[in-house]
């Protein structure tokens, strides 16, 4: 019997009982989980493999990891305009897993067939074997699909858990905060297993068997989602915000000859309710964009009262929502240069940690060098509890209030926690060095154990001005632009990256003497990379200055209207 003609609901009542909520939120969790514990296994052990497997070294391995980084960020925003305009979030989702499997795939395959790996070095100080093009192809092309998979996941994983709930609705509210949890929940256990376990297999036992186990989870990761897609509410692509960015730019230097103001009719669109929503309008900042929203031709409207031409007629909430993109840009921008500090400490702190004595304890425990990121999470753990848990109903017993850091002071404290990061880090470079080259060995008899405080600082700074800029764009972004919320923080790290590359490629060519210079080399006894490390201590400091005396002011900015 037919199940809707057996009851009295309402066809569309009965498919939103059959649909979403938390009968598809657990495949979507399994889903993430699955994909996070595959992804962070190499990412957190990417340095150590080209190291050992591919003996890559140098700039050249710093170019190739810093590019990938990027590319899995920026890739992030090409993921969300085509979910948003063209495929939806389903699709966009099952196709990017299906690039993610075969791309880590490719990378369990360079591990399992040794022709498609350079031979091993006897000599890791001085070694001469190089992979051929071809085998570095077939590497590329492995992390290519990877940051395809990242670009097109990334953006739409939590959009899609969102979709699952009526957020109109004070349960659909509650529902969406406590999936939020579990998400966070997932995310940091799958990365607690990647980071420990799967890391350890990959550096003490098989780098084979270390990527098969991501390409299982990626394997169950697309099962999961698959069987549940009975259970999903699937929105259709309506069109992307960075669309219609683009379009208000178009617009407005079309109609650049035009004047706006009191005396002009605006289009407000089919569906706009006249409400502020952005943190610029107040001042009237960027007016220029206004002249988009201009109409200056009845006949650029239809008979429906929509825009006829959307390519010279924007809405006023479509400038609006351009205005509120360059109103974050100036603490934007101070992100990018706290990222610049985290993803280092990812490359160049492993690669320290290779080059140190591993073994800890009595019985001479060999500790991964993947292990050492950990330490940064664990902190950014620790810091988050205490302050949420102990620190502020401390304070408010003692004022009597629930008194909170502003976004401007964590900002501004993780910028100062990433200067003294910098500087520690670069004195002990200094003393791992020096006792290498007085023991005359590639591996400085210093135990790993002395990095642990420039990574502590490095989750520190994440704790403090990485969350804080998450926040103050999640914040300051209206409701349906949160998934751009999510592309532009992505966006800060894959431009950090880029800048990275950048920068040490410059250092490299500047200090280049007789083919030596201070980051040429794959032993880090023959490089200077304490100066590479203040420098960005430099960067930071101009960071400080930056943000205290220009772009704090962008992030103290309410979001009334006029």
């Amino acid at each position: 019997m037919d199940i809707e003609s057996s009851t009295s609901t309402s066809p569309s009542v009965h498919l939103k009982k059959q649909k979403g909520g938390w009968r598809a939120i657990k495949y979507i969790i399994a889903n993430e989980s699955f994909e996070k514990l595959a992804s962070m296994s190499l990412i957190g052990n990417l340095s150590v493999y080209l190291t050992t497997k591919y003996n890559l070294g140098g700039v050249f391995l710093v170019n190739v990891i810093n590019i990938w980084f990027g590319s899995c960020n920026v890739l992030s925003l090409a993921g969300a305009f085509v979910s948003d305009a063209y495929l939806g979030r389903f699709w966009t989702l099952l196709v990017c897993s299906f690039a993610s499997f075969i791309g880590m795939g490719i990378i369990a395959l360079t591990a399992a067939v040794p022709r498609l790996r350079p031979e091993a070095c006897t000599d890791p100080s001085n070694c001469s074997n190089q992979p051929m093009k071809w085998q570095l192809a077939v590497l590329f092309s492995g992390l290519g699909l990877l940051a395809i998979g990242a670009g097109g996941i990334r953006p739409c994983n939590i959009a899609f858990g969102a979709d699952q709930f009526d957020t109109s609705t004070k349960k659909g509210k509650a529902q969406l905060e406590t999936f939020f949890n579990w998400w966070y929940f997932s995310f940091t256990v799958a990365l607690v297993i990647a980071l420990t376990g799967v890391v350890y297999i990959q550096t003490n036992i098989s780098w084979v068997i270390g990527f098969v186990i991501p390409t299982v989870c990626l394997a169950l990761s697309i099962t999961t989602f698959i069987i549940g897609q009975h259970t999903y509410i699937c929105a259709k692509p309506e069109g992307s915000v960075f669309s219609d960015i683009v379009k208000v730019v178009v617009a407005a230097c079309k109609k650049r000859k035009v004047k706006s103001g009191e005396a002009v009719t605006l289009y407000l669109g089919p569906s706009d309710d006249g409400s502020s929503t952005t943190l610029v309008q107040q001042k009237q900042r960027l007016r220029f964009f206004d002249k988009a929203s201009v109409i200056t031709d009845p006949k650029e409207l239809t008979e429906e009262g929509e825009a006829k031409y959307k390519w010279r007629l924007c809405s006023v909430q479509q400038v609006k929502n351009l205005k509120c993109v360059t109103a974050i840009l100036p603490v934007w921008v101070t992100g990018i240069a706290c990222f610049m500090l985290t993803d280092q400490q990812n490359i160049y702190g492993i690669l320290q940690a290779i080059q140190m004595d591993k073994t800890f304890g009595p019985h001479h425990f060999q500790v991964p060098p993947g292990w050492m990121n950990l330490v940064s999470m664990i902190t950014l753990a620790i810091w988050i509890s205490l302050y949420e848990c102990v620190i502020i109903p401390i304070v408010k017993q003692i004022t009597g209030r629930k008194q909170r850091l502003t976004m401007n002071q964590r900002i501004q404290i993780g910028i100062v926690m990433g200067i003294i990061c910098m500087i520690v880090a670069g004195f002990l470079e200094k003393r791992r060095r020096a006792f290498a080259l007085r023991n005359g060995s590639f591996v400085s008899p210093v135990s790993i154990v002395m990095l642990l405080p420039q990574f502590v600082l490095a989750g520190l700074t994440e704790a403090f001005s990485a969350v804080a800029l998450m926040e103050f764009l999640t914040v300051k972004m209206p409701e349906d632009m949160r998934a751009v919320a999510g592309a532009f923080f992505f966006l800060s790290s894959s431009i950090a990256s880029y800048i990275c590359t950048l920068l040490i490629n410059i250092i490299d060519a500047v200090t280049r003497k007789e083919g030596i210079s201070w980051l040429g080399s794959k032993d880090l006894n023959k490089n200077k990379l304490e100066n590479y490390f203040f420098i960005i201590a430099g960067i930071q400091v101009a960071n400080l200055i930056y943000f205290r005396f220009f772009a704090s002011r962008f992030a103290t900015e309410n979001n009334k209207g006029q």
